[in-house]
Formats: structure tokens, sequence, C-alpha cells
């Protein structure tokens, strides 16, 4: 996947994330348990949008093989406004090795919040590499990062 389809590809998930949080901002004259019933209908839209987008990327890593045993995510802390965590990356093969990792950011009921995919490249066999991933938008509460997937070519 080119740099540019990627720029598109989040071009369109912002869209999408306005839109959805737009709709769910609007006054409708319902009750405040229909504008809390909109919202998390938006968070969940957004979230299923974040994913499918997560999805495509990784499909676009040609000759991918699972290496979700690879990889783990750490503690979620906030940084810019967004929530980051640090995910370390131990090739388990015997040569260098690029990896795409999709993360999930979870909050304390296993709801979905947000998902994004960090690319980790040139990792050395049995060397630990780290990275960063950064959610798409702000989260705050008590988040929870996790491996959605892992491939390496």
């Amino acid at each position: 996947m080119t740099r540019r389809s990627v720029r598109g590809a989040w071009a369109v998930l912002l869209t999408a994330v306005v839109v959805t949080a737009a709709a769910a901002c609007t006054d409708d004259g319902g009750s405040p348990s229909g504008t809390v019933s909109k919202a998390a209908s938006a968070v969940a839209s957004v979230a299923a949008s974040a994913s499918a987008a997560a999805q495509e990327k990784l499909e676009g890593f040609k000759n991918g093989v699972n290496a979700g045993k690879d990889v783990k995510a750490g503690a979620v802390t906030e940084q810019g406004g967004r929530a980051t965590t640090k995910i370390t990356v131990t090739n388990s093969t015997d040569s260098a090795k690029s990896y795409i990792v999709q993360i999930n950011f979870r909050d304390p009921s296993g709801n979905l919040l947000d998902s994004t995919v960090v690319t980790v490249d040139d990792v050395q066999p049995d060397t630990p590499k780290d990275a960063t991933a950064r959610s798409n938008r702000s989260l705050v509460g008590d988040i929870t990062a996790e491996v959605g997937r892992a491939l390496r070519h």
C-alpha cells in the first residue's frame, strides 16, 4: 500500500469520525439517555471504522506470516492527548524481518474504542525492537492495549 493510499484511507476514516461525532451531538429534543445512547453508538461506529481501516492495512502487507507471539503491548499512557503504548517486537526467526502490528485500545468492559496499525521494519533476530502505537483520537479513562494481529515478512 502506498503512502498516498494510506493517507487517503486515514482521510476517509477521519471524515467518518467527524460525521459520526456530529450526528451524535445533534439536539433532537430527545431524552438525555437517548443522547448517551447516540454517543455510545457513535463510539462503536468510530471503533468499527478504525478496526476496518487497520484490517485493510494488514491485508496490504504481502506474504505476511502470523507473528502474534513475537509482539507484546505495554501499559497505556497519555501522550499529546492520545492513548499510547510501547510495543516490543522480538524476531523469532534467523534473519531480519519487518512486522505490521494492529493494536486495539479497549475500555475496562472490553469494548473496542480504537484500533491502529504500526509498522516495525528491520527487526534483527532475537533482538527486541520497540515502537509506539498511538490511538487515532483522544481516549480517557482506564484504557488497555492488546495486540490484535501481527504479521511479519
